[in-house]
């Protein structure tokens, strides 16, 4: 299946009027797929692979906001440091420790979702809300990580039917949202929710998602499994 060129318009013009930032999942995608969307003005891409990422990245403009979207390994991050816009899935404190090292190396401050787990699956990254909230308390008490910044949250809901359930899920994280948004120190600055894929990204868009990452509707399915 080629670009949904068609569909791309429909849905970033509806994203746009409520305020959503639309990351176009690119992953597998060759770059031929991904400048078409870029002459159409999509500008944030997402990838889950870091070496893909790397690869795609020194071919297309240099203006592309590169979005990490996958489970970033600590041995990786060196690699896409020196460009990329937004890391997705952080869910240790070890790998906010590598980001901020790999960073400062860059002279740069590196901006990060914090992962956290909502899914009733087993298959899902993320923190649960006892392991964000020591997270939390210790990069505002100690502060020791000067080169990375908490922009917010993402979660996965679970791949299910049932909206139900898919709306109580992201209501859940909604709420975590809610309740550290006011945190502020120069570790923080909480203002985007990432939430929402092609099959529930409505759904996450009503419970108050700012930012969805959209991949087949624009693009067709995967050509290799992820």
């Amino acid at each position: 299946m080629a670009v949904n060129k068609e569909a791309y318009l429909a849905i970033s013009s509806e994203l746009r009027s409520n305020g959503v930032t639309l990351v176009a999942v690119s992953k597998t995608k060759p770059a031929s797929d991904i400048l078409q969307l870029y002459e159409l003005g999509q500008r944030d891409f997402g990838e889950n692979y870091v070496q893909e990422l790397v690869d795609k990245a020194a071919q297309l403009p240099a203006d592309i906001r590169w979005h990490f979207i996958g489970h970033l390994q600590s041995n990786k991050v060196k690699f896409i440091a020196p460009f990329v816009h937004l890391v997705h899935g952080v869910d240790s404190l070890k790998l906010l420790q590598e980001i901020n090292k790999q960073a400062l190396k860059q002279a740069k401050v590196i901006d990060c979702l914090l992962q956290v787990y909502i899914a009733k699956e087993e298959t899902k990254f993320g923190l649960d809300e006892k392991e964000l909230e020591e997270l939390l308390e210790y990069l505002q008490k100690e502060q020791p990580l000067k080169n990375i910044r908490i922009r917010g949250f993402m979660g996965m809901a679970s791949f299910s039917d049932n909206p139900v359930q898919v709306r109580d899920e992201f209501r859940q994280l909604r709420n975590l949202y809610n309740q550290y948004q006011s945190l502020s120190s120069a570790a923080f600055q909480i203002d985007t929710l990432s939430m929402g894929m092609s099959g529930d990204y409505k759904i996450a868009m009503e419970e108050g998602s700012n930012m969805v990452r959209i991949g087949s509707l624009l693009f067709g399915e995967r050509t290799r499994p992820v």
